[in-house]
């Protein structure tokens, strides 16, 4: 990650008053002119001039400010020997120091910017889509391939569940919602906060309904021709894993194809996506549905019951390694898996780590797997590149001893775009194989 080095102490000043750096519970931010600089250290400035937009704090020098600044504060970066390169917000108790939105030093940060960044995501989407109907789900903004980082926007109907993962930006949260709302007119929009990432960003937001009404009780929107149950108050990320949507459907053609009237083991199924999917698309027999949540798989459930497939389906809940040992003793085997984990790292330290992880799972899932099955095996930690989880897998195959075919290598649906100077945008591998 970019300037994660540790941060050695900053070379004396001249006697300059030094800037006052309020506390992010102090007086609020405003957008508009910058209030500080922030200096990079020497040679530090090219991935920032190529639009990279995380500056952490191993590669500030310092901080210049003749006043007060806090969390949201609008900041330009400079490099070592004071040239303009880019504009963006400070985040005063964070490594991640300044998030950047503007490569343009006339154009100052500000509510029109914003405004334009979140109708020219819309428009895109409307594109690529159509104009959006009372069932759609669909990602409208993606924070930083949309050119405002830590901002995640989803659509379900006539509904928005917003995300906020930046501190700085979180600190303008009125403004944003004023312009969501004037972009999309929602009926109502909820705020949901990621596992760990308010406290890791300083974000104060309460999470619920923040704007309009809260959906209806056994709301659904659809996706691939079937109804889903959503709870946007509590469930798992904004309320569906959008971005696997073309991959369910993916999975379930060839399920169909290579294993018809398969036995499927769904991994982390969350509300049965992938499982239900093989059943109503792929032609498959029956799901196995493995999931820690309660919650999430009493939605499973009705979405089975919605499908007609009640029948079909068995769900447990439990830990999935925990799972996937007593499958082995007992002798059980499947004609297709679906491994699709949480996020297992957030950090480089852990990468080793989640690998490892993610050798244990995918070598539990082959030995499982009869001749010809399918594996479906996904992979959301960022860190982790394309070729890194493809290395894990070969791995798997040899020490498990049985060949595997990777038949597609695929991303995200593509209502969540990458950017191309931003590799950790490109976050979600999922490979469609057989095993012979």
């Amino acid at each position: 990650m970019i300037g994660e080095e540790p941060v050695p102490p900053p070379p004396p000043q001249a006697a300059a008053p030094a800037p006052r750096i309020a506390p992010g519970s102090g007086g609020p931010a405003t957008l508009g002119e910058p209030v500080a600089r922030v200096a990079l250290k020497p040679r530090r400035a090219q991935p920032f001039h190529f639009r990279h937009p995380w500056v952490f704090d191993g590669a500030v020098q310092r901080i210049e400010a003749s006043g007060d600044f806090t969390t949201g504060s609008v900041a330009d970066l400079i490099t070592d020997s004071g040239e303009w390169v880019a504009r963006g917000l400070l985040h005063t108790d964070a490594n991640l120091k300044l998030r950047l939105y503007s490569w343009d030093p006339d154009r100052p940060l500000d509510r029109g910017l914003f405004a334009e960044r979140i109708a020219s995501a819309a428009h895109l989407r409307t594109r690529l889509f159509g104009a959006p109907s009372a069932t759609d789900a669909r990602r409208e903004l993606f924070s930083e391939a949309d050119g405002l980082s830590g901002l995640t926007v989803d659509r379900y109907g006539e509904y928005l569940a917003v995300q906020f993962t930046a501190g700085p930006l979180a600190a303008h949260a009125e403004t944003v919602l004023d312009l969501l709302e004037a972009q999309f007119s929602p009926k109502g929009i909820l705020i949901r906060t990621e596992k760990g990432m308010g406290e890791a960003e300083a974000i104060h937001l309460n999470d619920g309904v923040v704007r309009g009404e809260a959906p209806p009780e056994g709301f659904a929107v659809e996706e691939n021709g079937l109804q889903w149950g959503v709870d946007l108050a509590v469930g798992q990320k904004t309320g569906l894993f959008l971005d696997q949507r073309d991959n369910r459907r993916a999975a379930a053609d060839l399920i169909a194809a290579a294993t018809p009237g398969a036995k499927v083991l769904d991994l982390f199924c969350y509300t049965g996506g992938f499982g239900l999917t093989a059943l109503a698309r792929g032609g498959a027999a029956s799901v196995r549905g493995v999931d820690s949540s309660e919650s999430a798989l009493a939605l499973a459930v009705m979405n089975a019951a919605r499908h007609g497939s009640a029948d079909a389906c068995t769900w447990t809940a439990g830990k999935a390694f925990q799972v996937l040992d007593e499958l082995k003793a007992s002798g059980e085997r499947f004609d297709a898996i679906v491994c699709d984990p949480p996020k297992m790292t957030r950090t480089r330290k852990s990468v080793e780590n989640a690998l490892r992880g993610y050798h244990q799972l995918n070598s539990s899932c082959l030995e499982l797997l009869n001749p010809g099955g399918v594996l479906v095996t996904c992979c959301c930690s960022g860190l982790i590149s394309r070729e890194k989880f493809g290395q894990m897998l070969a791995g798997v195959a040899a020490r498990v001893g049985r060949p595997l075919r990777i038949l597609e290598n695929r991303g995200a649906a593509p209502d969540h775009p990458t950017a191309p100077q931003i590799p950790e945008s490109e976050y979600l591998k999922c490979l469609l194989c057989v095993a012979d």
